[in-house]
């Protein structure tokens, strides 16, 4: 025990390690721990939003979900990006050519800037359209456009500390990542109430309140992120002469961040229909599939701390041409991130409705959150295996593969059946649940037995 809390003081403070040798298990905790408190700083985030935006108003509150559930459109696009920089980055950094790395992952702030301008040309001219296609109300409508248009309009916020942080993570550096979203979410967390409800000398801003300070906090954690990286302190470094487009190293960033935005795009959009499905059902349906939402987020979040890890050690000891420690490490972070999951799912079913009412206190919004809660932690051990074998192929460079395991997941089960089920054989949002599980079982039973198969493991990048 002693041992181990030794290694976790360790990955907190930051460590330059070689994951590519020693104990496979330390490398995991080292890597793990400073991702898992990253994640769960923005899962709190997440939960502390949604109960200062649900105190302003139920319609408030349904502009949050509905604009956060396009914005994963967003996210979608960032860590695709962040999956090739964190590919390329960790395969150069596993063999040892740290100056290769840093030249990728100035090329993949490059991309990144260019992607987010269009984004921000959408999301500013198009908000009210937007978030028509999601079936808002007109008391959304009247609210909602100027958060969409902030929100969406300062996306490049969003995907620099996305990608920097991919970049982090995969040179190893996992607790400057941790450091740097940190930082991003209290700040967060602080301007949340102060311009939300108009404290002090703060202007009572409502619902765009919280994009304004969601923007202030995400925008202080790039610029210490971009302070650290041209410091040059740190395995990664930048400097100016990196920023010359280099048309090669695009290429293969884009080769990969293209299939690896894909696959988180197909699983965006199947939730941007779960959510149309929901919203037939009234503001009531989307509040309480929200509300459930978020406090999943809580803890999937650090769970993708894990799978992050896995990453991580695949790609850096692929680089080292050791592919059999790669498929080690992958599987027993799989098995740790089922473990952690299968607690959560414990806690969620039992006490899934007093979890709830901390943030809501409308009937009718707690009983659909408690029947998305217990349904949704029914899967969660095939959730915890999944997404880090999914996640896995991510770092091997074969997004691909990530990509196609998606499409039959998201796109030929679980959007039909989602369909069939809350809307043909009328069992309402709970189809939606029941649909949602299905596919995520259905997608870890895929990704195991390709994974098994081994053709990761010659992908060149």
């Amino acid at each position: 025990m002693r041992k181990i809390i030794k290694t976790i003081g360790e990955a907190i403070r930051g460590t330059e390690t070689d994951y590519t040798t020693g104990s496979i298990n330390k490398a995991i905790l080292l890597l793990s721990v400073p991702m898992i408190i990253e994640m769960f700083g923005e899962g709190l985030f997440a939960i502390v939003d949604a109960y200062f935006v649900s105190q302003v108003s139920n319609e408030a509150f349904a502009t949050v979900i509905l604009t956060e559930t396009v914005a994963t459109i967003i996210y979608s696009l960032a860590i695709g990006i962040s999956i090739g920089a964190a590919a390329m980055v960790a395969r150069r950094i596993g063999e040892k050519d740290p100056e290769a790395a840093g030249r990728a992952a100035a090329q993949s702030v490059i991309l990144a800037g260019g992607v987010s301008l269009i984004i921000s040309m959408i999301g500013i001219f198009f908000a009210k359209d937007i978030l028509l296609m999601m079936g808002a109300s007109e008391a959304v409508l009247e609210i909602g456009v100027p958060y969409t248009q902030i929100l969406l309009g300062g996306n490049i916020v969003i995907m620099l500390l996305f990608i920097l942080n991919g970049i982090f993570r995969g040179a190893g550096d996992a607790s400057m990542a941790m450091r740097s979203l940190w930082i991003a979410n209290i700040i967060n967390i602080v301007l949340d109430p102060l311009l939300i409800f108009g404290i002090g000398i703060f202007p009572e801003m409502g619902v765009v309140g919280a994009a304004v300070a969601t923007t202030i906090g995400r925008s202080i954690g790039v610029l210490f992120q971009l302070y650290i990286l041209f410091k040059g302190e740190r395995v990664v470094k930048l400097i100016k002469g990196y920023f010359k487009p280099n048309y090669n190293i695009l290429a293969k960033i884009s080769n990969v961040a293209v299939t690896g935005a894909g696959q988180y795009i197909i699983s965006s959009a199947s939730w941007i229909f779960m959510m149309r499905f929901i919203s037939e059902f009234g503001t009531d349906a989307v509040n309480g599939y929200g509300l459930a939402i978020r406090i999943i987020i809580f803890t999937i979040l650090p769970a993708w701390g894990i799978a992050n890890a896995g990453a991580t050690l695949i790609g850096q000891n692929l680089g080292a041409n050791e592919p059999e420690r790669a498929e080690k490490s992958v599987w027993r972070a799989a098995f740790a991130n089922a473990v952690f999951l299968f607690v959560i799912s414990i806690i969620y079913f039992i006490w899934a409705e007093p979890l709830l009412r901390i943030f809501n206190d409308d009937p009718d919004v707690i009983r659909i959150g408690t029947e998305a809660l217990k349904i949704f932690s029914l899967g969660y051990i095939f959730f915890g295996y999944g997404m880090v074998i999914n996640q896995a192929f991510g770092g091997a460079g074969d997004t691909r593969t990530s990509t196609f395991i998606n499409i039959v997941a998201f796109w030929m089960i679980q959007i039909p059946l989602a369909y069939v089920l809350a809307q043909m054989n009328n069992w309402g949002p709970v189809g939606v649940y029941w649909a949602v599980v299905i596919s995520e079982v259905c997608l870890t039973l895929l990704a195991i037995y390709i994974f098994r198969k081994g053709k990761w493991k010659s992908v060149e990048i």
